[in-house]
């Protein structure tokens, strides 16, 4: 048995990837912001909701399938985007394509990717979203929406809660840097792909504060989809009334987000605030969520709730570090695995049963 096999739950595969890790990109990964009560209280919110399952339901047969904005996933779990994917595994961001792949399920590559974008859709076998930063350099944004669509990425995921970086502590003392042989890959021709030492500061900190842009507003969407055929997705919100925002300015989805606990450390648990997004958006598009899914029984709570999918992101890092594509693929299909139970004991025979009378009797 290899050492990423031998993990029989998420928790478990954290504990062997932090032995592993280098102990500046382990805090990098798992850190949260300031006191990081946001990173607790994402997963301690999950834990206190009950799943009011049913009985003397034909479960003999369990179909786990679902869609995201038209693509057929094999389960309703996304791979987050999340960066620096090379600080874990010397494959990096193709270890995780490819492991997102062999699930059966959807990637979300990030902006901070240390891989080309076009070598990244290469090598997938499933979808590929885009998760965008905007920079104050417009121009140099542009040329990103249009090189990763002509790449083939069939979505855009524009994050919005991070006007600045949130202060992660860990970074702070660690003075995070990226190695020189590393950078942000897609943003070498634009000049930004050094994310260097800043004095006793996080050096992602400073790229954040000098590069990108903390003065956008809801026009912004109208931009993207000026310049873009792809769907826009919003990720980072919290609130009903942004979500109808997001929607009336042409978003195709949400993803309730408050970026894992790294930004905003008094921000709600994200699956506290799904059910009043759900039904502000009322089916005008698609509401996906992330932060805190560590157990299968989490994703039927989430999509009782009304999300059509999840996103996890670190556990996805957990894999990459121990065991590469293989690692991911295990971190993905212990979830598939504990789902699948969790669906033949909620009475839960396809995603279609998972409504909200299991949370909310």
């Amino acid at each position: 048995m290899t050492s990423v096999d031998a993990a029989l739950n998420l928790r478990e595969l954290e504990d062997l990837a932090r032995a592993r890790l280098p102990q500046m990109a382990w805090d990098y990964y798992a850190s949260g912001a300031d006191d990081e009560h946001c990173l607790r209280k994402n997963c301690e919110a999950f834990a206190k909701l009950e799943l009011h399952y049913r009985v003397l339901v034909d479960v003999s047969r369990r179909d786990p399938r679902t869609t995201v904005l038209g693509h057929e996933i094999a389960m309703p779990v996304v791979v987050a985007p999340t960066a620096f994917h090379r600080l874990a595994c010397e494959d990096g961001e193709l270890a995780a394509v490819r492991g997102a792949g062999d699930a059966g399920t959807l990637f979300i590559l990030s902006t901070l990717s240390n891989t080309a974008v076009e070598d990244v859709v290469a090598a997938a076998t499933g979808p590929v979203w885009f998760q965008l930063y905007v920079y104050r350099d417009r121009a140099a944004t542009e040329g990103l929406v249009r090189r990763v669509e002509a790449a083939g990425c069939q979505a855009l995921v524009l994050t919005v809660d991070a006007p600045l970086l949130g202060r992660r502590e860990r970074d702070v003392k660690n003075r995070f840097a990226l190695p020189a042989h590393l950078g942000v890959q897609n943003m070498f021709a634009a000049g930004y792909a050094p994310v260097a030492a800043s004095g006793n500061e996080s050096g992602l900190a400073a790229y954040f504060a000098q590069l990108l842009d903390p003065a956008l507003t809801w026009d912004v969407i109208t931009w993207l989809r000026s310049i873009t055929k792809l769907p826009v997705i919003v990720k980072g919100i919290v609130r009903a009334d942004d979500a109808a925002r997001a929607i009336a300015a042409g978003a195709a989805g949400i993803v309730v987000s408050n970026h894992g606990g790294r930004q905003l450390d008094a921000s709600p648990a994200t699956i506290d605030v799904l059910a009043r997004v759900v039904d502000t958006v009322a089916g005008r598009g698609e509401v996906l969520l992330d932060g805190g899914v560590r157990r299968g029984s989490d994703v039927i709570k989430a999509v009782a709730l009304g999300a059509k999918a999840v996103l996890v992101g670190r556990p996805i890092l957990w894999g990459l570090a121990v065991g590469g594509r293989a690692g991911v693929a295990h971190a993905l299909g212990l979830l598939r695995r504990e789902l699948d139970l969790a669906m033949a004991l909620c009475g839960c025979p396809d995603v279609a049963s998972m409504t909200r009378d299991l949370v909310e009797p």
